[in-house]
């Protein structure tokens, strides 16, 4: 399996590629980070950071894309752009048919580390372990992709399976059948009408 982490971001946007399967030694294939700048406007950073995620797409042809999932935070401002940069990730990779998977930091620091708290330096020390690298990738950002990558790896064997239980589930479920209607009552027979006692009649006349 082999995933292009995306951490977004409008100043600097992470990208790192890894390459494995859960239950084995994980190999880095590239890290970088996509950078803009601050005085362009808004429109042209979004092409440019579209720009550097065709180069690495077309690099290094990942069979998935991992984009960190926007979260709320206090700076509206930095979470407008980080949105808008994960968008940017997720068409590019939508335009190619790649499937996209979308991980909290939450997720990614409990998969990387153990604790869902972990600070970006315990992030950093365990992803170079992890690949075997020779120190940790600088910025921090680009760490982060790579972390994205490693969490997509190893947690989508369980979300495969669980995905696959819930549609063996659907189709080997019976079909509801409706429930009979109840029998309706028997119809009850009609009484004739009694002729009052002490009546005469004559034939073709009443009296």
């Amino acid at each position: 399996m082999r995933v292009l982490g995306v951490d977004p971001g409008l100043t600097r946007c992470g990208v790192g590629v890894v390459e494995g399967v859960a239950g084995r030694p994980l190999r880095m294939l590239g890290v970088g980070v996509i950078r803009t700048g601050a005085d362009a406007a808004t429109a042209d950073r979004l092409v440019l950071i579209e720009r550097g995620i065709e180069e690495w797409l077309d690099a290094h042809r990942p069979e998935f894309v991992a984009v960190e999932r926007v979260f709320s935070q206090h700076n509206v401002r930095t979470v407008m752009g980080t949105a808008q940069a994960s968008a940017v990730a997720m068409l590019c990779a939508a335009r190619r048919g790649l499937p996209v998977a979308l991980h909290t930091p939450s997720e990614v620091k409990a998969a990387v580390t153990g604790s869902g708290r972990a600070d970006k330096a315990q992030v950093g020390s365990m992803v170079t372990r992890l690949l075997r690298l020779d120190a940790p990738p600088k910025p921090a950002d680009a760490a982060d992709a790579l972390a994205l990558a490693i969490c997509h790896i190893w947690r989508a064997p369980a979300a495969n399976r669980l995905q696959q239980a819930v549609a063996a589930h659907r189709t080997t479920s019976p079909a509801r059948t409706p429930s009979p209607a109840p029998p309706s009552s028997p119809a009850r027979p009609t009484t004739p009408a009694r002729t009052p006692s002490g009546a005469r009649t004559t034939k073709g006349r009443t009296s």
